[in-house]
């Protein structure tokens, strides 16, 4: 068995090099997970010299050690978005989050697949509350229907997908290379300074010159940028991974508990199976990024007892993720020149990248829609960026 090494490591990787000295661009992206790289991508569209850096590897933390899901919506239910953010929001960014999935499948290809999803109910009351996002659903004319199976009841997203996460972010990251970008691994940032005329990023071994940053670290947002630590916090999510198991066909994502627990089968018919993490208490909350004998237990359970999945557990292991008290992410400017996004709250694959592409379109076009259409009409940056105007 293979601890703390995600079951989508199955690949061989070089991993880009540590940085050193002191390097030149116009922009520096910290973090280089799905959110990282796509913020790359948007700013070499626009002919900005880009580095990126990050403490470990591309897809290290969260991004390349997440469940594989791709679907749509924030992170409420739709019926609850609605109550909290009204109709119309929630309606528009429902429909934004369809079309980034099938963005990302594009831009990602052969690392991803839409199959759609399934969220089945695990007791009465979440039955009632799946026939209520269902009414919400159709209401907006969103694509869902009624699921009743074997395996339970509940509701079927058939615009969700499905991938391999860190795969699809070694392939952003190859392709970004291919076109200029300077990516960097093994190079923790130790600080963020703010000069007369540019901003400085600091590591161990060198020195970031630029216009401006993008910290895009998901996980430990609260850490690198303290000015976040009151409404971002850290998590611990666990999960493990079996042998390719027979007699069980798992053909898209499935989530139960209101999520708290999910499960995809891989082409090789190994079960990838995560959550847990509300039975195990406050104590998930943390940036200690280690599976725990506890949760992991918890997670045997739901593989033998629930899916009566009796194949071998190949891999366990644990990733470090940010969670806002709004469900919405952080899209901010916290200094002059400094911006972060994070705080997914659990749903970085598809609101990470929307998130990404906001920010750019923010810090370098002046143009606020779509972190409006994130987190309401009345956002604006905190800090006033000359940099981007």
């Amino acid at each position: 068995m293979i601890d703390n090494q995600p079951v989508w490591d199955d690949a061989p990787w070089t991993p880009p090099p540590t940085l050193t000295g002191e390097v030149h661009a116009d922009s520096c992206v910290i973090g280089l997970g799905g959110s990282g790289l796509t913020a790359i991508g948007e700013l070499l569209a626009r002919h900005l010299s880009v580095v990126g850096l990050d403490a470990i590897d591309v897809g290290a933390g969260a991004a390349g050690r997440n469940g594989g899901f791709l679907l749509a919506g924030a992170y409420d239910f739709h019926h609850d978005a609605v109550r909290r953010h009204g109709r119309a929001r929630s309606r528009a960014l429902y429909r934004a989050t369809i079309a980034e999935i099938d963005r990302i499948a594009a831009a990602a290809s052969g690392t991803v697949r839409i199959p759609g999803s399934r969220r089945l109910a695990a007791t009465r009351e979440e039955v009632a509350d799946c026939r209520e996002q269902l009414a919400a659903m159709q209401e907006d004319g969103l694509p869902v229907s009624w699921y009743e199976g074997d395996d339970g009841v509940g509701l079927t997203i058939p615009t969700d997908g499905a991938m391999n996460p860190l795969a699809r972010c070694r392939l952003l990251a190859t392709r970004l290379l291919a076109n200029g970008a300077r990516l960097f691994a093994g190079s923790p940032v130790r600080g963020i300074e703010r000069s007369a005329s540019a901003v400085r990023v600091v590591t161990d071994t060198a020195v970031v010159h630029c216009a401006r940053v993008i910290v895009a670290v998901d996980g430990r947002l609260d850490v690198l940028l303290p000015e976040l630590a009151d409404r971002v916090r850290t998590a611990r999510l666990q999960m493990l991974a079996t042998a390719p198991a027979t007699g069980i066909v798992v053909p898209c994502p499935v989530y139960r508990r209101d999520g708290f627990d999910y499960w995809q089968q891989r082409a090789d018919g190994a079960i990838a199976v995560g959550g847990c993490r509300d039975r195990a208490g406050d104590v998930e909350w943390t940036t200690d990024a280690e599976p725990t004998p506890t949760v992991q237990a918890m997670l045997e359970q739901v593989v033998r007892s629930h899916l009566q999945v009796t194949a071998p557990i190949t891999h366990r292991w644990a990733a470090s993720a940010g969670y806002t008290t709004t469900g919405l992410p952080v899209i901010e400017q916290v200094r002059a020149g400094v911006w972060a996004i994070g705080g997914y709250s659990g749903t970085g694959n598809v609101i990470g990248s929307l998130a990404a592409r906001a920010v750019v379109a923010a810090c370098c076009d002046g143009d606020p829609a779509r972190a409006q259409l994130l987190l309401g009409a009345e956002w604006e940056p905190c800090v006033t960026d000359g940099a981007s105007r």
